[in-house]
C-alpha cells in the first residue's frame, strides 16, 4: 500500500499573514518579507505533522493510494478523510499496462473518519498477479484556508508557532507535540475499539 500526494498546497493559500498576526511579527519594515519563506516552511511542516497525527487532509488536494490485493471484494477504506471525490480506479499489470475502471462500477461512501471505495456491482475486479490498484481521490476540507474547521486552524498555527520559537532545539522534551495542539486534535483522531481496528 502507498499514499502520494499528487498535488501540494500552493503557497498563496497559506495563511501567512494571519500566521505572521499570531505571532505578533513587527510590520512596515523594509524587511518585512525576509522571514516568509521560513514562516511558510513551518506552516506547511504543522499541516504535515497534524495531517499525518488525524489521518484527514485540510486543504483539499489530490492524492493516489495503491494496493496489491483488495481487502474485502465489495469496498476499500481510503486512508486520508474527508473525501469529496474518486477521479478514477486504474489497473496496473506487473508489466505497468493500465486499465481504468468503468466509473459505473464503483461509488464514494462518504464519512469524516474512514472513508469507503465501495462497488456497485457484483465486486472489484481482480487486481492481476504482480500488479495494483490505483484509486485517484480529492480529499480535504476545501481548497480555501477558510474551510478549514477552527480548531484544526488552530492548531496549525499553535504547532507551526512552536517549530518557530524552538527552531535551533533538539532536545526530545521540547520537540513534542504540544499539549494544547494535542487537545484540539483529539476530536479528530481515529478511534480505536480494540487491536488493530478504528472507526
Amino acid at each position: 500500500m502507498m499514499l502520494i500526494e499528487e498535488a501540494i498546497v500552493p503557497d498563496e493559500v497559506l495563511p501567512l499573514a494571519a500566521f505572521k498576526a499570531h505571532l505578533r511579527l513587527g510590520t512596515g519594515f523594509a524587511e518585512d518579507d525576509v522571514q516568509e519563506p521560513v514562516l511558510v516552511s513551518f506552516l506547511r511542516a504543522a499541516l504535515a505533522a497534524i495531517e499525518a497525527r488525524i489521518g484527514k487532509a485540510l486543504i483539499a488536494r489530490e492524492f493516489s493510494w495503491s494496493v496489491t490485493h483488495w481487502r474485502d471484494a465489495a469496498c476499500e477504506t481510503l486512508p486520508l478523510a474527508p473525501v469529496s471525490q474518486v477521479s478514477a480506479v486504474e489497473l496496473v499489470d506487473a508489466s505497468k499496462a493500465s486499465a481504468a475502471l468503468d466509473p459505473a462500477q464503483y461509488g464514494l461512501e462518504q464519512d469524516g473518519q474512514r472513508p469507503k471505495l465501495i462497488s456497485l456491482g457484483a465486486g472489484f475486479e481482480s487486481i492481476p498477479r504482480g500488479g495494483k490498484a490505483v484509486i485517484r481521490f480529492v480529499a480535504g476540507y476545501g481548497e480555501a484556508w477558510d474551510d478549514v474547521p477552527n480548531d484544526l486552524a488552530q492548531a496549525v498555527f499553535l504547532l507551526a508557532a512552536h517549530y518557530y520559537e524552538y527552531r535551533d532545539e533538539t532536545a526530545l522534551a521540547r520537540g513534542c507535540m504540544p499539549f494544547g495542539v494535542q487537545s484540539l486534535l483529539e476530536r479528530y483522531r481515529p478511534m480505536r475499539l480494540f487491536t488493530g481496528a478504528t472507526v
